[in-house]
């Protein structure tokens, strides 16, 4: 009994000077630790530059610089906007005065063709004056006169020669839809004239007045037939 108090003892001692221990040399290390972040700290503070009194100046001076690069380069974008503008502007220029030429090309083509088409042209001019005298005999209340002069129907030899005209003259579809304006509007004409209705007669004579004149404008006609 008195041996096992006696190393109950003994081991209660052993415990309790090894917990100071530990307890000792826990402390010391943590000491230690704190000491040595201290340091750490000291030393980042240390070794980290001290602001210099130039330091806003530069940041002014950077600041500028680049204030004045990106002004430089947005000048430069400009340039080269307006640079590519006025490529685009001279393309089209180009093409406007390309288009002109090949319109005028075509105008003197047409003239030329137009002029060798005598017999042609002769058969547009009667057409002319056949409208001419309708319209006066129209507007004087003489259906009379206006039967007469178109021959109630449209078989009749001066519009079969009209039409061939039309034929050969006509190219594009805007002056093909004139023709067949006109053509339907004379047939409504020689109706009406024949029927003897003055105010339909002046509608269609006017609906076919209209329609050659725009042919002969679209052909470059207009100017060289008597009496439009």
């Amino acid at each position: 009994m008195a041996l096992a108090t006696t190393f109950l003892s003994s081991a209660n001692s052993f415990l309790s000077s090894s917990s100071s221990s530990s307890s000792s040399s826990s402390l010391f290390f943590r000491q230690k630790n704190n000491a040595m972040r201290q340091v750490s700290i000291c030393r980042a503070f240390s070794e980290s530059p001290s602001p210099s009194p130039s330091s806003p100046i530069l940041t002014k001076r950077s600041l500028s610089i680049s204030f004045i690069t990106s002004f430089v380069f947005s000048l430069a974008s400009r340039s080269n906007s307006s640079a590519n503008a006025a490529i685009l502007e001279a393309d089209d220029d180009e093409e406007l005065l390309e288009r002109v030429k090949r319109d005028r090309k075509k105008r003197i083509e047409r003239q030329g063709f137009i002029s060798s088409s005598n017999k042609e042209t002769g058969y547009l001019q009667d057409l002319v004056y056949k409208l001419s005298k309708v319209g006066q005999a129209i507007e004087n209340n003489d259906l009379s006169t206006a039967g007469s002069v178109l021959g109630g129907s449209t078989n009749t030899d001066w519009v079969q020669k009209a039409n061939i005209a039309f034929s050969k003259l006509s190219s594009s579809t805007e002056e093909k839809k004139q023709v067949d304006t006109f053509n339907s509007s004379l047939s409504s004409l020689i109706s009406s004239v024949t029927g003897k209705d003055i105010e339909s007669s002046k509608l269609a004579f006017v609906s076919s007045a209209t329609a050659f004149e725009k042919w002969t404008t679209l052909t470059g006609l207009f100017g060289q037939l008597k009496g439009l």
